[in-house]
């Protein structure tokens, strides 16, 4: 057996673990059940990859993100490490297919969408699969009370029914004492080790700042800033509003938002991460999974709901461990709109009936239709062939999938598949009568295996570059073929899925859980309202109101929040900034002049960099090698 050092030396190539992620891991090993609360950015992944890697067998990955999944999936492939993913765009060929090769020990992990453990499939091949470690990521959607409950995820014990002794690692970042404690009772792991981080981020500096002009503000700060940063958004709209607006103020940014092509999404993706785009502009999905250390700040355009997300997304910014700022905006339409937020979030009950209606025409979906089917859905169409209002109907839709419903999904993209339905001999005949098909076919025969079997995912690019063709060639020669009943060829897609749980029944006749429904409602309003007072306060530390929300003892206040450092006054007394210099210099032992600017927060960096020389020229701080600054008794 490999030793995690090694594994993570191996594939990784890094020397050492980041706290708390050797302490996990050893216990996984030690065939113990374990729930590690670890902030975004802390590495959760790791946790439960190197023990896939070290123990003989199979690891499931539960998780509700399919973009997540696709990305890690990549992700462990280019490392040498076999890895599969189970997700609602699979063909019943594909996913047969695929738990054959798990069954066989093809790979080392296998992640799947929850709803997955509901398949017949699934089902059937579970007991065959030689599991070593059951992960659950994002656990928190498992708890009714937390900020994203999926009903899905109470599914994932049935695991445990089958296999008794394989040890369960349930993650999150952001769960409160009483969520802990429902993931622990809901998964049936009450004797669990418990691994939490602190939820202190030293290296960021939070403001919470009112604005009455938060275009203007963006492009000001960001002329002034110009670093890494991500702006996040509530619409789609707004975000290519905001990544023009910067671009017109030459200032470098692109929009990201789930109504983008795939293709659209990786290119801005890429150029983001790659620093070649310094501001990318999104909705708050945007960030899973992606591992960037140097985000110098994230801002808020529109204030979240509640404290879970806003701490969630601020995580992004500082991964480096270097000073970051986490920037939230509100106006006084964005309290009047939490306020607000409870009655559209949770529309009457007349208008869930409506919208189950509306759902079983438009997807046709026939009284005593049987249940776990995928459809395929676009919201946009949906809304306007019903005439519905946007925003309560997506909220009706998430509250009527919490009722066990069905299951939305996020944005998919499914590529191409192909499957030859005739036999091999009647490809001679189409190569001689039809040359190009036939280079095409023979084409894809020699890149697909299993082909004639059932439907097989191509890609277009790739054949286009093999065959020296262009891809519109391809695709026409493909489309060509479908119509003389060669193949079974299905286009590309990307777009959302609708996985139908239950047997369609009568809307009137449609049984709700009202007491859930009020309880959910009223601990909605319950964390608003928290929000709306953090966004109000004025005296307490932003980092203590965070430490204390998430169950953390918070003993001293910051030092580098906007409250501390009596962000809103024009200029600080001399002997203030002194002392905020030299706590920060504590804290984090070296930091650049521009750094050490960023984390004091006072708007008029003259007064800030004059009191640095000053120190400097008393022998209080001094310049390294490097030209940091350094306090002399650090």
């Amino acid at each position: 057996m490999s030793s995690p050092q090694s594994v993570l030396k191996q594939y990784w190539h890094f020397d050492q673990f980041r706290p708390l992620q050797e302490e996990i891991i050893n216990c996984i090993l030690a065939g113990k059940d374990c729930v590690a609360l670890l902030p975004t950015g802390g590495g959760k992944s790791l946790c439960f990859q190197i023990p896939a890697i070290v123990l003989h067998g199979l690891t499931i990955v539960v998780s509700p993100l399919v973009s997540l999944m696709q990305d890690q999936v990549t992700q462990l492939k280019a490392r040498g490490i076999e890895t599969a993913y189970l997700h609602g765009g699979l063909s019943y060929k594909e996913v047969a297919q695929l738990l054959e090769d798990a069954e066989k020990g093809a790979f080392k992990l296998l992640y799947l969408a929850p709803e997955r453990l509901q398949s017949k499939a699934f089902k059937d091949a579970l007991p065959y699969l030689n599991l070593s470690l059951i992960a659950v990521d994002e656990a928190h959607c498992i708890s009714q009370w937390g900020h994203d409950f999926r009903p899905d995820f109470l599914q994932i014990k049935t695991l445990r029914e089958v296999w008794k002794t394989v040890p369960i690692l349930a993650l999150t970042a952001s769960a409160t004492q009483d969520v802990l404690l429902d993931i622990q009772e809901q998964l049936d792991i009450k004797d669990a080790a418990i691994f939490r981080k602190s939820f202190q981020r030293e290296n960021i500096f939070y403001s919470i700042h009112y604005s009455e002009n938060k275009q203007q503000y963006i492009v000001r700060y960001f002329s002034e800033n110009p670093h890494c940063g991500i702006i996040y958004c509530r619409s789609r709209k707004k975000t290519e509003e905001l990544a023009l607006l910067l671009r017109q103020n030459n200032i470098s940014a692109i929009a990201y938002h789930a109504g983008m092509s795939k293709e659209g999404r990786s290119e801005a993706q890429e150029l983001w991460t790659k620093n070649k785009i310094a501001v990318i502009v999104a909705t708050n999905a945007f960030g899973m999974g992606i591992d960037k250390a140097d985000v110098r700040t994230v801002i808020h355009y529109d204030t979240p709901e509640h404290l879970e997300a806003y701490y969630q997304e601020t995580g992004r910014a500082g991964r480096d461990g270097k000073a970051a700022k986490a920037i939230c905006l509100y106006h006084s339409s964005d309290i009047e709109r939490l306020r607000n937020s409870t009655e559209i979030y949770f529309p009457p009950e007349s208008f869930l009936r409506k919208v189950y209606q509306c759902i079983c025409d438009f997807l046709q979906i026939a009284s005593g239709t049987e249940p776990n089917k995928y459809f395929d859905f676009d919201l946009a169409k949906f809304i306007q062939n019903f005439k519905l209002e946007a925003l309560p109907t997506t909220h009706a839709l998430r509250l009527l999938a919490q009722e066990g419903l069905w299951t939305l999904s996020e944005s998919l993209f499914r590529p191409a598949t192909v499957r030859f339905v005739v036999e091999r001999q009647i490809l001679d005949d189409i190569h001689q009568r039809y040359p190009i098909l036939g280079l095409v076919s023979t084409g894809l025969l020699r890149m697909y295996s299993g082909i004639f079997h059932y439907p097989t995912s191509i890609h277009l690019l790739s054949l286009a570059r093999y065959l020296k063709m262009q891809k519109e060639d391809i695709e026409q020669s493909l489309q060509q073929l479908q119509q003389m009943n060669i193949i079974h060829y299905q286009k590309a897609k990307d777009g959302a899925l609708l996985y139908f749980h239950h047997y369609r029944v009568p809307s009137q006749e449609l049984i709700l859980n009202r007491k859930r429904i009020k309880r959910l409602r009223n601990n909605h309003q319950r964390r608003t309202d928290i929000m709306i007072d953090f966004l109000n306060n004025k005296e307490i530390c932003h980092n203590h109101i965070l430490l204390h929300y998430f169950d953390e003892n918070a003993t001293d206040y910051c030092s580098h929040c906007a409250i501390c450092l009596a962000h809103d006054t024009a200029e600080f007394k001399p002997e203030m900034l002194m002392d905020v210099i030299m706590n920060l210099l504590q804290r984090h032992k070296t930091l650049s002049l521009n750094e050490l600017l960023l984390l004091i927060g006072n708007e008029n960096t003259n007064q800030s960099t004059q009191i640095i020389r000053k120190m400097i020229e008393e022998q209080l701080l001094y310049l390294n090698e490097e030209g940091d600054i350094m306090a002399y008794n650090t």
